[in-house]
């Protein structure tokens, strides 16, 4: 699988999704696991469309081809294991991330993360949850911060009943909606704009403030 065919199965996960309910059944719910998984616990997936494949999700429920409380509950299974291993990796590699060049790390959203942090403390555990890319950097960056494991796991799983509960709940309401249910792939669009535009003008800048430099 190329990138180009990567990104058009993110593109269009309600597509996607529902081809691997028709071929795969049950065991769609352990490929979600993973996606859910991924996105949150390591920091080079930041581009899963974390919120948008909820909502889907949601939406398959409601259509009965899904069970509503185990999606829930696997999810934020996930989504807490995901945020626990991602702050235990923060927590191993500590400073060096800051201090030290690394191609698989985005330098400046890791930075971003680390003020939204600063200013937020522990709510961004929360917070982050909504927001792409971050969701990824946040249990990262309180790793390499003096959080301690249990205020960690505090706001973990707070911030994962909220994410999951909330989106997979709307589109078990709303994702049939005829104009929503015809305008997913723009919704999906969206959903992974919001999270490559951030780094796109952010390394527009950085490219701007070095042939400056010159």
């Amino acid at each position: 699988m190329d990138l180009m065919q990567l990104f058009d199965m993110l593109l269009h996960v309600d597509k996607t999704l529902g081809s691997l309910l028709t071929h795969y059944g049950t065991y769609v719910y352990m490929v979600l696991f993973a996606i859910v998984f991924c996105e949150t616990g390591l920091v080079v997936l930041f581009f899963f469309p974390g919120d948008t494949l909820l909502f889907i999700a949601g939406a398959f429920c409601a259509t009965g081809q899904m069970n509503y409380p185990l999606l829930a509950a696997l999810l934020v299974l996930a989504a807490v294991t995901g945020n626990t291993l991602n702050y235990y990796i923060g927590e191993a590699v500590g400073q060096r991330m800051f201090t030290h060049h690394y191609r698989w790390i985005n330098k400046d959203a890791l930075t971003r993360t680390h003020e939204f942090f600063e200013k937020h403390g522990g709510k961004t555990i929360i917070l982050s949850r909504f927001v792409p890319v971050v969701r990824s950097f946040a249990p990262f960056v309180a790793g390499v911060s003096d959080m301690t494991a249990t205020r960690f796991q505090a706001y973990n799983l707070t911030g994962a009943l909220l994410w999951v509960g909330s989106l997979v709940t709307a589109g078990y309401f709303f994702g049939n909606i005829p104009i929503v249910r015809d305008h997913l792939t723009e919704i999906v669009l969206v959903g992974v704009s919001a999270a490559m535009v951030p780094l796109m003008i952010g390394g527009a800048f950085k490219f701007g403030r070095r042939m400056l430099a010159r």
